[in-house]
């Protein structure tokens, strides 16, 4: 009986941490002002018939807080990453100097900046959502052990617990990511 509750403690907590780092992932394709290689995270390069991340056919680097440098590792790929930089959609100029490619990141306007924090919520909303489905599934895993009154009622009480501190692990993720974001 007891190994069956640490096995949905187990579970619940493994799947509430995967909540957490799936938002950590989300948070950081959300620019805040200063260029990051990570912000280049979604391109996809053709390289050879295939589609392939653009971290794993160049060096992306940040010169200064306002430029990132990619430099291919072979140099037939600059038009690929031009193009795959422009289909990702994220905003950026690419232009490249027949070495590499470089990429002036604007400053963000006031207006853009609200939006990113509004998006940075949203994605913590739903890792919250996520939290409180796992401490859902955990609750009816317990109902389902025909445990004692107490017992149930207890680890009941151990199961809120953990979702709050995994709730609380969210809300300082998005506190620190909103003050990136607002941060001139």
């Amino acid at each position: 009986m007891n190994e069956d509750i640490d096995f949905i403690f187990d579970s619940t907590k493994e799947a509430m941490d995967k909540s957490v780092n799936y938002l950590k992932k989300q948070l950081q394709n959300i620019r805040a002002g200063k260029a990051n290689p990570s912000m280049l995270s979604s391109v996809k390069v053709e390289y050879y018939g295939t589609m392939t991340p653009l971290s794993q056919v160049s060096n992306i680097n940040t010169p200064d807080g306002r430029t990132l440098s990619i430099q291919p590792f072979e140099k037939s790929l600059i038009q690929e990453i031009e193009k795959g930089i422009m289909k990702a959609d994220l905003g950026f100029n690419p232009m490249n100097n027949g070495e590499s490619v470089i990429i002036n990141v604007p400053p963000l306007t006031e207006e853009r900046r609200t939006q990113l924090a509004k998006q940075a919520k949203a994605e913590a909303e739903e890792a919250k959502i996520g939290i409180r489905n796992d401490r859902r599934d955990a609750l009816k895993e317990l109902k389902d052990l025909d445990l004692s009154e107490d017992l149930l009622k207890n680890n009941e009480k151990d199961i809120q617990e953990l979702t709050d501190s995994y709730i609380n692990k969210v809300d300082e993720i998005l506190k620190i990511k909103e003050k990136e974001i607002m941060t001139v």
